[in-house]
């Protein structure tokens, strides 16, 4: 894996976030002490994939959009 030091990675973080992405992963470096390591996102720890995510863990019942409505026409006073 390679290291780079703040100063390298500052001048050439383009170049270093595009390798990064395609999975070369790299460690930045102050005065010779790893400080940090750049993964690409989805080799991080604990990524998770947002959309989606609760996919097949429950339903939407059919009536959905017209649940409380009863409720919500004696609140207002709409059913009168």
């Amino acid at each position: 894996m390679q290291t780079v030091n703040i100063h390298e990675a500052k001048t050439h973080l383009s170049r270093l976030i595009e390798q990064a992405a395609k999975g070369e992963s790299f460690v930045i470096a102050k005065a010779g002490r790893p400080m940090v390591k750049v993964v690409p996102i989805d080799l991080a720890e604990g990524a998770v994939q947002r959309t989606g995510f609760m996919s097949g863990h429950f339903t939407t019942p059919d009536d959905f959009d017209r649940m409380g409505s009863e409720q919500i026409e004696e609140l207002f006073g709409l059913g009168e």
